[in-house]
């Protein structure tokens, strides 16, 4: 599969992914007062996100022919 999540998507994603997870567990360990509901769903967006930073490829993007890698350059 080719890549088409570049390097400034990559570090957003990561991002994303890192602060859902830390909300996630914050949510279940009852530091934040949110619906329990909430943390399963982060966590899910969180290892999406931290995922596609990692493999560099999102199926989403592959559907709608997007490709957020900078052109001459490789992705990271």
């Amino acid at each position: 599969m080719n890549q088409n999540v570049g390097s400034t998507d990559g570090v957003l994603r990561t991002a994303t992914g890192a602060v859902a997870g830390a909300v996630s567990i914050a949510v279940l360990a009852g530091a934040l007062s949110l619906p329990t509901v909430l943390s399963p769903v982060l966590g899910v967006i969180a290892v999406v996100m931290l995922t596609t930073a990692a493999v560099g490829t999102c199926p989403v993007y592959s559907v709608f022919g997007v490709d957020s890698c900078s052109r001459g350059s490789s992705p990271s």
